[in-house]
């Protein structure tokens, strides 16, 4: 699939229920679905958005709802090519074998 245009229509992509919790608040949110292409496009916004957030949040609790955020837009990203995220943490648990994961903060600085 090619890499998807970015939107050029105003908005953002939110989550599922967001119109109706606007609606409940007693007002009139004006959405409508995107096409496959900007689908794929906003989906890319939206990761780079819950990433920033993510990155800028304070820790505890703040941190997890982002980390949160930003896994369903993985989740999304992943359906969206075709794959559901049990495919995503197999491809991650098997690059963790082969090449380890992050937590041991480890640092590269070049070769000599």
């Amino acid at each position: 699939m090619p890499p998807a245009e970015p939107p050029t229509r105003p908005g953002k992509l939110v989550r599922d229920g967001i119109p109706g919790i606007i609606r409940a608040a007693g007002k009139d949110p004006q959405v409508y679905v995107a096409d496959p292409a900007e689908y794929l496009a906003r989906l890319g916004d939206k990761l780079s958005e819950e990433a920033a957030e993510a990155r800028a949040a304070r820790g505890g609790q703040e941190v997890l709802e982002e980390l949160a955020d930003l896994l369903e837009v993985v989740r999304a990203l992943a359906a969206a090519h075709g794959a559901d995220f049990a495919r995503v943490e197999e491809l991650r648990r098997r690059k963790a074998a082969e090449r380890g994961g992050f937590t041991g903060r480890v640092v590269w600085t070049g070769n000599r």
